[in-house]
């Protein structure tokens, strides 16, 4: 009887945290909110695609016998439109949130509301990551997207950013994340493409005033033809081209040639044309899920303490 009582409370919290993947929580559920135990959300709008909730509920369920203290957790998904976003951080707070990720369109429109930030994302300019400050009585903002990117690469494709030539399609927030990283970690060189040069500029003359001895360059989508890299050389794409399956790849499949590897931070159901392409020649090629996965394990152990190295392959398998 008492095996049958476990089994059925078991089969309920699966339930439980099934339901707290699924459903897409408001401001308005926020301001009603009464759950006391430790909780945690990904912020954004649109937020119903976001599969964040799946893989951090899966790390807190298979750490529940391991860390009792984490046995309560739950992560949430909640879309907060931008004119909420002020108001909504001091409640989360409030309603006792002990982590949040940020996602589209609040990664830069949060930092005036921090209490601090780290100086990885003071550099990168924006947070994805804000942890519980209970001395500072609010958050403090962090960023793991380059970290994560940076062990994703490292991890699928061997590929470690010291010494490499990367030649990075995009220089939007992703995009910010990636470059900051590569340079930090000494890459030979950066190559920015994009189609306005205005916003490319914009990111290497900030990425220039914490690098100053960097060698950054830009070049224009439109003269990419004209692009050359010297070994090893790894292609990040960091634009939104690839997401769905009729896209084109954002990277002249005619340019990809020995000593390059390929890094597609989109991912779906389908294989992307660029990394499609890549691997009918035999280059290394991977997608975003696993970058998805590293920067989540790395805000789980910052909220936990919990080393990423130990939840990132559980959160992969989610996604997969």
């Amino acid at each position: 009887m008492f095996k049958h009582l476990v089994a059925f409370a078991e089969f309920l919290l699966k339930i439980n945290i099934m339901l707290c993947a699924e459903k897409v929580y408001t401001l308005a559920d926020l301001k009603n909110w009464e759950r006391r135990e430790p909780s945690f959300a990904v912020l954004g709008k649109p937020i119903a695609h976001s599969l964040s909730p799946k893989m951090h509920n899966a790390a807190f369920s298979a750490l529940r016998e391991r860390k009792p203290q984490l046995a309560d957790c739950r992560y949430f998904r909640f879309e907060i439109a931008p004119e909420e976003l002020a108001g909504a951080l001091p409640l989360f707070f409030e309603k006792n949130f002990h982590g949040l990720n940020l996602t589209i369109p609040h990664k830069v429109a949060a930092l005036p509301v921090l209490k601090k930030l780290s100086p990885e994302a003071e550099i990168i300019g924006a947070a994805n990551t804000l942890v519980r400050d209970d001395a500072l009585g609010g958050w403090r903002g962090e960023n793991t997207d380059g970290r994560g990117f940076a062990r994703a690469a490292e991890m699928q494709l061997g590929a470690t950013l010291t010494g490499t030539h990367i030649v990075l399609l995009g220089a939007g927030g992703a995009a910010r994340a990636i470059a900051a990283t590569a340079l930090a970690q000494n890459c030979a060189s950066l190559t920015v493409v994009n189609r306005s040069r205005e916003r490319a500029e914009t990111l290497i003359a900030d990425l220039c005033a914490f690098f100053p001895k960097k060698k950054i360059s830009f070049l224009s989508s439109c003269d990419i033809q004209n692009l050359t890299t010297e070994e090893p050389a790894l292609i990040v794409n960091a634009t939104s081209l690839g997401l769905k399956p009729a896209d084109a790849s954002p990277f002249p499949p005619e340019l990809l040639c020995v000593g390059m590897a390929v890094y597609d931070t989109t991912y779906g159901s389908h294989t992307s044309a660029l990394v499609a392409v890549a691997r009918e020649r035999d280059l290394p090629a991977a997608d975003g899920r696993s970058m998805l996965a590293w920067q989540g394990a790395l805000a789980f152990e910052l909220w936990t303490c919990v080393p990423a190295a130990d939840t990132s392959p559980l959160m992969l398998r989610e996604l997969l």
